[in-house]
C-alpha cells in the first residue's frame, strides 16, 4: 500500500513509499551521479529543487558528515528507487521528505521529455493523492524565487586561511565547501561575503581576486552580484563558477537562459576549443549563458555545445559551468584553481600528495 504520492505539472500522480515523512513542492530534477549522494543533497545549487536520483541504490556506502558541502541538506525532497536506512534516518532528522519504491527510470524520462518541471510531495501515514496536488498548486517556477540568494548565502564575512598568500574575495551566491577548501589548498586567504556584499566591502579588502560561486536559481535575480562584477571588471582579475559564469556574462552584456532538463552529474564531456581536448567534469545547474558578451567561449558540452568555459585576457577573466573542486567526480579540472590564482601573479603551488 502506497503512503507516498508525487503530482507532476503534467497531471500525473505517482505512487511511492514514505521514507521520511512531510510535504514539500519544487523543481523537480535529476542527477545520474552514481556517487556522491552526501555531496548532492548538501549542495546549495538544489535549493528549492526537488532531486531525483537515476542510480537506482542511493545510500550503499553510509552517511559521514565529512563529506558534506554545507551545513545542511537543501533539496526541498529526495526521490529514488531505493534509499538506504542510512539516508533515509538522514533526511527525517533534517525534516526532508524522503519517498523511493518508484520507477525512477520512468520518471527521469518524463523530466528529459518535459524538461524539469514543478512538482508536489506528500508523503506519511495520512498522506493522499489531494496533499500532493495541492503542494504543486503553491509551487513556484525558479525564476520566481527572487529571493533565493538569501537562503543559501552567509549573512556576514567569513575569513579563512587569513595568513594565505594571495587575497580572494568569494561572493557566496550558494558557495559549496569544497571551492574554499580549494583556494585554502593552495595558501589563499579567501573571504567569503554575501551575495548582496557592497562595492564599499569589496573595494576595503583590496582583493586580489573576485570570485563570484555557484549557486541556485535564475542568475538575474543575484542584481548586487553583478552590480560588483560590472564595477570591478577590468580593475580586479575575475573568476567564476557554474552560476557564477553566468552572472559574469549577464554584467558583461552577455544574456543567460533557462535550459530544458540541465546538466546534472559527474560525467559532462567538456572540450576546450584551443587544445580540442575532452575531460569530464562535475555539473549541476538548470541555466546557462545564452550570449557570452565581452567574453570569450573558450570551453563547450560535447553533448550541447553550451558554453562550459568563459575568459578574457583584456579584463583578467577565467569562468567555468561546471564544478573543477568535483566533489564528486572526475578530478580532471583542478587546475583551474591555479589558473585563478595565476592571473594574480602571486600563487602558491599545491604540495604534491
Amino acid at each position: 500500500m502506497s503512503d507516498a504520492y508525487v503530482a507532476l505539472e503534467g497531471g500525473s500522480v505517482v505512487e511511492a513509499r514514505c521514507r521520511s515523512p512531510g510535504t514539500a513542492r519544487g523543481e523537480l530534477v535529476f542527477t545520474t551521479a552514481y556517487t556522491g549522494y552526501e555531496e548532492s543533497l548538501t549542495d546549495p545549487s538544489y535549493e528549492e529543487q526537488i532531486l531525483t536520483f537515476s542510480y537506482p541504490l542511493i545510500g550503499n556506502y553510509g552517511v559521514r558528515e565529512e563529506r558534506f558541502e554545507s551545513s545542511r541538506v537543501h533539496p526541498r525532497a529526495v526521490v529514488a528507487r531505493e534509499l538506504t536506512e542510512d539516508v533515509a534516518d538522514w533526511m527525517t532528522e533534517e525534516d526532508v521528505p524522503a519517498i523511493d519504491h518508484l520507477d525512477t527510470r520512468d520518471l527521469v524520462g518524463e523530466i528529459r521529455e518535459g524538461g524539469a518541471m514543478k512538482c508536489g510531495i506528500a508523503a506519511g501515514p495520512d498522506a493522499t493523492p489531494a496533499d500532493a496536488k495541492a503542494e504543486l498548486a503553491d509551487c513556484k517556477g525558479m525564476s520566481e524565487h527572487t529571493e533565493i540568494g538569501e537562503q543559501v548565502s552567509v549573512t556576514r564575512r567569513k575569513t579563512y586561511n587569513p595568513e594565505g598568500d594571495t587575497d580572494v574575495a568569494l561572493v557566496d551566491c550558494g558557495a559549496k565547501d569544497s571551492i574554499i577548501e580549494s583556494l585554502v589548498e593552495r595558501d589563499a586567504t579567501v573571504h567569503v561575503l554575501p551575495h548582496d556584499t557592497s562595492t564599499a566591502a569589496v573595494s576595503n579588502l583590496e582583493p586580489d581576486v573576485l570570485f563570484v560561486s555557484n549557486g541556485p536559481g535564475d542568475p538575474v535575480n543575484f542584481e548586487a552580484a553583478q552590480h560588483l562584477v560590472s564595477e570591478f571588471a577590468g580593475e580586479v582579475p575575475l573568476a567564476g563558477i557554474c552560476l557564477g559564469q553566468q552572472i559574469i556574462a549577464a554584467a558583461l552584456g552577455g544574456t543567460t537562459e533557462k535550459m530544458d532538463f540541465g546538466h546534472r552529474g559527474v560525467n559532462q564531456p567538456v572540450r576546450d576549443l584551443r587544445t580540442d581536448k575532452v575531460v569530464m567534469t562535475t555539473q549541476n545547474h538548470g541555466y546557462t549563458v545564452a550570449d557570452p558578451g565581452r567574453l570569450d567561449v573558450t570551453q563547450v558540452n560535447v553533448n550541447d555545445d553550451t558554453p562550459e568555459g568563459l575568459e578574457s585576457e583584456e579584463l583578467d577573466i577565467i569562468t567555468r559551468q561546471y564544478h573543477p573542486e568535483a566533489n564528486p567526480g572526475p578530478h580532471d579540472t583542478l587546475d583551474f584553481f591555479d589558473d585563478v590564482l595565476d592571473m594574480t601573479g602571486r600563487r602558491t603551488p599545491v604540495a604534491a600528495d
